[in-house]
């Protein structure tokens, strides 16, 4: 069984579901390194800065989080904003 997609990369709409396409794969990979790898991550991120400061601001955990999707998306030559704008 084939399948054969065409775009007319001239388009910007087709552009767009192009690289949608494309980057399917990097998404998929991006998804599950935050399901399965980002919470330990983020713990010994959290745990090492606890150490020297005995407590962690709940905003600068949460930007931790946030700091480490990027990182998996940079990681991955992923722009959210060239596949949905």
């Amino acid at each position: 069984m084939k399948a054969t997609l065409e775009f007319n990369l001239n388009d910007p709409d087709d552009r767009r579901e192009h690289l949608r396409c494309v980057k399917s794969t990097d998404m998929a990979i991006v998804l599950w390194e935050i399901q399965t790898n980002l919470k330990k991550k983020c713990e010994h991120i959290i745990e090492a800065k606890t150490e020297k400061d005995d407590q962690i601001d709940p905003w600068e955990a949460f930007e931790i989080i946030f700091e480490q999707i990027s990182e998996l998306y940079n990681d991955q030559n992923i722009n959210v904003d060239d596949l949905i704008i």
